[in-house]
């Protein structure tokens, strides 16, 4: 699990990539304090599973499902990516509860400056849009953010600069595509509340039966 507080900005190095998957590597450092093979690492907010752990970053393997669902797919050597280590038990809570398994994507649309704050509007699917709410989380990038504004199909987030200098939000451009993840909680409650449909039971009552008792 993760907070959605990037600790630090990683650089691709490496893509190597196979028929339906790929290997990244990312050059980091302040995560490899105690990083280990087998750790999770929130890249971009996809939950990877280090597989090697190198002198000044790590290699991750990306699956076919995460490469057809993310933005990772348009990710190249050189670009920089957001890192978060996997919360510690006793670790502060700074964002919300961030799974790193990623709903899909959205696309910036407009980015504009308001004073110092730094707005964002981001276009997604239906099925995304119906969990994203005014002052609910939403995590953009493996970026825990507060949702501003809601429309029918998009919806806008206004970042302080610290967040936009030292995340990958300060390099994002208008058409560009971007993780998101919505709150796990609605969702939670979405299938709680949901009734079931009910299968209609089977009847002991057939036709044979019927005839049998004068029917």
């Amino acid at each position: 699990m993760f907070t959605g507080i990037v600790e630090e900005l990683g650089t691709v190095k490496k893509i190597k990539k196979g028929a339906n998957s790929a290997v990244f590597t990312i050059q980091a450092e302040k995560i490899l304090d105690d990083l280990k093979t087998g750790d999770s690492v929130a890249v971009n907010g996809i939950c990877l599973t280090v597989t090697a752990c190198l002198k000044n970053g790590f290699t991750a393997d990306v699956m076919h499902e995460t490469l057809n669902r993310s933005a990772l797919i348009q990710l190249s050597p050189g670009q920089h990516v957001n890192l978060e280590r996997a919360m510690p038990a006793n670790g502060r809570f700074g964002g919300h509860i961030v799974a790193g398994h990623v709903d899909g994507t959205g696309r910036i649309t407009k980015i504009h400056r308001d004073d110092n704050a730094v707005w964002y509007t981001i276009q997604t699917s239906d099925q995304i849009m119906k969990y994203i709410v005014i002052k609910g989380s939403v995590t953009i990038d493996g970026i825990s953010l507060t949702v501003a504004k809601v429309s029918e199909k998009d919806f806008s987030i206004s970042a302080i600069p610290h967040t936009v200098k030292i995340t990958v939000l300060g390099e994002r451009k208008e058409g560009d595509m971007v993780n998101l993840e919505t709150d796990i909680i609605g969702k939670y409650v979405e299938k709680l509340i949901t009734p079931v449909k009910e299968q209609p039971s089977k009847s002991n009552i057939t036709r044979d039966f019927l005839s049998k008792y004068g029917f």
